[in-house]
């Protein structure tokens, strides 16, 4: 089979346009394989409750068979237990019983959290014969048994986020920055409502603070949204390819919605101290389970710097356009023209 000269341009045309979908497919494979395929603990924060030899001797006998998989540490008492679990500084507490040993953990936390914690010390009570009692000091919302429905709001929100940024950049491209950066706002406006009511009133994922949840829902898409139509105006038809880079590929994966940092490799937990998923996401855990502490203040500066990001972007895009606009070319006017224009004037 013999190819013309054409034929070859349009295969290669073809090829270059086939890239964006191969290296999604390429990078949501090495993200979501490498984040989810075998959750591991590592640094797992969970105490034994006691001040008895016996209870310190536990403690240590557990750390040294669990190694870095675990961090353990021992507490005076129940009420401080409870006070570090809705405080998220750990992840759950063992109270030593001979007749009923009991383990405190908070599943609005992380729900594979408190699982992975149970697994540890049932192999203890196994051991003893004695069953174990475990009490949620942070049971999550009757909509929301495995505590995912959260994450699968902040999968709603991202995708029409970044797929508004899609049509902006495509049929607003005509469009002043200032017009396409009021359009990304009214679009995250439209986004974060649609989730929330979903999220609330239709499936009740939140069953309280909805106007907080919405709030952290138009910061979050606000955010996709500016930085998205900052990022087309240098991108181009690259653009959808780095926004799912950004917020899906390490966006979800980092978020903590399946797995919290402690039972994923590192790369994950350090980008969920930073990136705007996690930041939604233990925003809204925070306000909707631990009375608005647990570190809320951090995962709305998160939220915040994303917003100002998207903003930095949108200015030096501005910028960038005013700078690099065509310059209308005058039209070449002929002696002819000049004198009938100068008649003109004359009258």
């Amino acid at each position: 089979m013999t190819t013309t000269p054409e034929l070859r341009r349009h295969l290669r045309h073809l090829a270059v346009h086939l890239l964006t979908p191969l290296l999604m497919c390429l990078g949501m494979a090495l993200a979501y394989q490498g984040a989810f395929h075998q959750p591991t603990p590592h640094h797992l924060r969970v105490a034994v409750v006691g001040t008895t030899p016996q209870a310190h001797q536990l403690a240590r006998t557990l750390q040294a068979k669990a190694g870095d998989a675990l961090e353990v540490s021992t507490l005076p008492d129940r009420p401080a237990a409870e006070q570090r679990l809705h405080d998220r500084t750990l992840v759950a507490a063992f109270t030593p019983d001979q007749a009923r040993p009991e383990l405190l953990v908070a599943t609005a936390g992380s729900d594979t959290d408190a699982v992975a914690a149970e697994k540890v010390f049932r192999t203890v009570t196994d051991h003893q014969g004695i069953p174990l009692a475990v009490t949620d000091a942070a049971p999550l919302a009757a909509g929301d048994p495995t505590g995912q429905g959260l994450f699968f709001l902040l999968v709603a929100l991202s995708i029409g986020s970044y797929g508004s940024v899609a049509v902006i950049g495509t049929a607003g491209a005509v469009l002043g920055m200032r017009i396409r950066a009021l359009v990304a706002l009214a679009s995250s406006l439209i986004v974060s409502l649609i989730g929330t009511v979903t999220a609330g009133p239709v499936f009740h994922v939140v069953d309280h603070n909805l106007a907080g949840v919405w709030a952290l829902a138009w910061l979050y898409s606000a955010g996709i949204a500016l930085v998205g139509v900052g990022l087309h105006t240098f991108l181009k038809r690259w653009t959808t390819l780095a926004l799912m880079v950004l917020f899906v590929m390490l966006n979800f994966t980092s978020s903590g919605g399946i797995y919290r940092p402690d039972l994923q490799p590192g790369l994950f937990g350090a980008l969920h101290t930073v990136w705007n998923g996690a930041g939604f996401l233990e925003a809204a855990r925070s306000i909707l389970y631990f009375g608005g502490s647990a570190g809320l203040g951090g995962h709305l500066l998160s939220l915040a710097l994303w917003f100002v990001l998207g903003l930095v972007l949108l200015l030096t895009a501005a910028l960038h356009e005013r700078r690099h606009a065509a310059v209308p070319i005058a039209p070449v006017i002929t002696s002819d023209e000049e004198e009938e224009e100068e008649e003109a004037v004359a009258v």
